[in-house]
């Protein structure tokens, strides 16, 4: 008999700027440490102006993470150190392994609306120094599963009923659905019970928990309790959120800005290196 994950709790995305002065939305990060390990923040940015986006993401450092950008609706401009360079549009999937060290930059270009997410996922202590590597899979190879009531989900990583994303050999397991629930659908998906499960609306307003209690709509992060099935479904309106799962690591966690390691120490040496220029450590 299946358990279903209950809601442990709702949290609302917080207003914050990034970058070089983008505007965005913060479901969680540094201060939802270790509830969400082995994830380590997700933001989500949207706007029709094009002033809230257009100053980027100029050049910066990594280490220690994975960085994951999926864009809904807009593009943007993509270099790094190991001379990837391109552009991300709709539907499309950034997946960067920092591992010892990368620095790039993420430029949107001025199309507006824009709407996308970017989570970090941390990297075990046994690839933190791993060789950096770059992943651009775009909308086409992305699989879709479409239920006869009309919900559909992408999968992007991991699998569902049987269909598997395009991105595999990850350092830590992840699943990340993007799902859409018609109305008065209801979606019934089995997990397993180790596993850290969220889903982040950002269209519409769902239920997430079979005694449907009350919906939650845009700009809400639910972060589910053990169990081995999560309930979704919907009223009189539809719903759109990502679908994320990862099993925990459990590991010492040391993070300063876009750097995660296990100790302060580490953390010290990173810096030191950045700013004597032998940060990157590429074979």
């Amino acid at each position: 008999m299946s358990t279903e994950k209950k809601v442990l709790r709702v949290l609302r995305s917080q207003p914050t700027t990034e970058g070089a002065g983008v505007k965005l939305r913060r479901a969680f990060g540094f201060h939802q440490l270790p509830h969400m390990d082995p994830f380590l923040l997700l933001d989500h940015f949207g706007s029709s102006n094009p002033d809230d986006f257009m100053p980027g993401f100029p050049w910066h450092p990594h280490r220690g993470i994975e960085t994951v950008t999926y864009m809904i609706e807009g593009m943007v401009d993509h270099g790094d150190s190991l001379g990837n360079s391109g552009t991300i549009g709709p539907g499309d999937i950034q997946w960067m392994t920092a591992g010892s060290g990368i620095i790039h930059q993420e430029m949107p270009k001025a199309v507006s609306p824009m709407l996308g997410f970017q989570l970090w996922v941390n990297l075990p202590k046994a690839n933190k120094l791993m060789e950096p590597r770059y992943r651009d899979i775009t909308s086409d190879i992305i699989p879709r599963v479409n239920h006869p009531g009309g919900a559909s989900i992408n999968v992007i990583s991991g699998s569902i009923e049987g269909v598997v994303g395009p991105v595999k050999d990850l350092m830590v397991d992840i699943e990340y659905l993007d799902v859409y629930l018609p109305p008065n659908t209801v979606l019934e998906k089995a997990t397993k019970n180790n596993l850290i499960s969220f889903a982040y609306v950002f269209q519409g307003k769902g239920y997430f928990e079979s005694v449907k209690e009350k919906t939650i709509g845009p700009e809400h992060l639910i972060l589910f309790d053990r169990g081995d099935s999560i309930y979704m479904a919907t009223g009189e309106d539809p719903v759109r959120f990502l679908l994320i799962s990862g099993p925990p690591l459990q590991e010492p966690i040391a993070w300063r800005g876009p750097i995660v390691m296990n100790t302060n120490e580490e953390l010290d040496l990173a810096f030191k290196e950045f700013h004597q220029g032998n940060f990157i450590k590429h074979r």
